[in-house]
């Protein structure tokens, strides 16, 4: 006799106690001009891998309000990998352009290249410091490619430009350490037994930045690597003061967790939104990763209120 699988229920459209204002799916495309049609950004990119322990799900989708007015998405998503085999290193970069900026879409998608070239050059580096776990120097190089990032957009604009939040995920399946990196607004977030935690990294006296995570939690689980000693700045790089709080946090991952890194746009709801957290944590929390398609539909779910654009990208241990 055959058994079957029981399907899961139907992604609804959206949460919560009423509809959002706008329309489920894209109403206007952007203008273009016909000389830079290379500029047009697509309204949803969908990425997804498995290396090592993990499995990646990773989307980028306009907002309801960008789709309704015919603006162009502001976030940009790069998922890449780097090196081969068992020494191989993928990044997940996504960042948000500043609204009032021109061309926030532009500065969006340069910084994640920047970022993308700048850790590619440096990834045999990174893969022998994840798994000797040398947080301190894992810690000072990356902020270091960060602010020259953003530096540049920064240099171009006179301001900050874009936030930027990235995932290191070494393909060794031994490496179960997970480094997240950035400087700007969003979420880090980690699904464990049914129930979300936040872990943004945070600051003394409230606020996010670049302040180290707590050595374990009540229930004993070990959230760094070690407590570090921070490698001072190299004599030969010019001191310039953060105009971002840079953010760092070095995770050990346990089987059956589930860590998601998300811009604002869906961080806010799902920190806003009971009856959203509640929602992806009984999708997410089955076994197995979902499809692509499945990431999709439940990433989208709409909560009214919340019209930006939303990326994110999620890790399923095994």
């Amino acid at each position: 006799m055959a058994h079957f699988t029981p399907a899961a229920p139907p992604t609804p459209d959206y949460v919560g106690s009423r509809p959002p204002t706008y329309a489920p799916e894209p109403t206007a495309l952007p203008a273009a001009d016909p000389e830079e049609l290379g500029e047009l950004v697509s309204d949803t990119v969908l990425e997804g891998a498995r290396y090592g322990a993990c499995t990646l799900r990773a989307v980028s989708l306009r907002g309801d309000s960008a789709r309704y007015r015919g603006e162009a998405r502001r976030d940009a998503l790069l998922v890449a990998r780097f090196g081969a085999g068992e020494q191989a290193l993928v990044l997940v970069a996504m960042a948000t352009g500043a609204r009032a900026a021109p061309g926030a879409h532009r500065a969006a998608a340069e910084a994640c290249r920047w970022i993308g070239q700048a850790v590619g050059r440096s990834h045999e580096r990174l893969v022998e410091d994840l798994r000797a776990g040398r947080r301190g120097d894992l810690k000072s190089g990356l902020n270091r490619l960060t602010d020259r990032t953003l530096g540049k957009l920064r240099a171009a604009s006179g301001e900050p430009t874009a936030s930027l939040r990235c995932l290191l995920l070494p393909a060794d399946p031994d490496c179960r350490t997970r480094v997240f990196f950035g400087a700007g607004e969003g979420g880090l977030f980690r699904l464990r037994d049914g129930e979300w935690q936040d872990i943004e990294p945070t600051v003394p006296g409230g606020g996010t930045s670049s302040g180290a995570p707590p050595a374990g939690t009540p229930d004993g689980d070990r959230l760094t690597m070690d407590l570090g000693i921070p490698v001072p700045p190299s004599p030969y790089e010019a001191a310039e003061p953060p105009q971002t709080p840079f953010r760092f946090r070095a995770a050990i991952a346990r089987p059956g967790d589930v860590l998601m890194m998300c811009t604002s746009g869906l961080a806010d709801p799902l920190r806003g939104e009971a009856a959203l957290r509640a929602f992806l944590g009984r999708r997410w929390s089955r076994a197995a990763a979902p499809g692509l398609a499945g990431f999709l539909a439940d990433a989208r779910t709409r909560v009214k209120g919340y019209a930006d654009d939303r990326t994110a990208a999620a890790v399923w241990e095994a």
